[in-house]
């Protein structure tokens, strides 16, 4: 017979193998680097930074949010991004790390960099 527990343990397991399979693309991961250092952004900011079409950057963002990881708020017709709050000890781990080892990176310096020097159209800060 099954405990209760068990099934609950594998409920987990698979909720954190979904997270981390919607980190696993590098387009994700540097989003949810830049984020964790950048705080809130727009998205037409987020594909300046990244040097990405911004349409690639939505759809990425539309994963993350599906996972759980970052919410949006909407100004205008503008969307802005950012890490939602750590649900369980593993999403707090993570986003340490996001800061604390992954920002050092050679290409989010660079994607930080670019997003202090983006010009979106919007003209206002969030």
């Amino acid at each position: 017979m099954r405990r209760n527990t068990d099934t609950n343990e594998e409920l987990n397991l698979a909720e954190e193998a979904a997270l981390l399979k919607a980190l696993a693309d590098p387009t994700r991961l540097r989003l949810a680097v830049v984020l964790s250092v950048n705080g809130e952004t727009c998205v037409c900011t987020l594909a300046q930074g990244l040097n990405e079409p911004e349409y690639k950057i939505s759809r990425h963002l539309g994963i993350l949010r599906s996972a759980g990881l970052v919410e949006a708020r909407r100004k205008g017709t503008w969307m802005y991004y950012k890490l939602a709050k750590p649900r369980n000890p593993l999403e707090k781990c993570l986003q340490e790390c996001f800061r604390d080892s992954l920002a050092v990176h050679k290409s989010i310096k660079v994607a930080l960099v670019c997003l202090k020097e983006a010009n979106c159209d919007k003209g206002e800060k969030p």
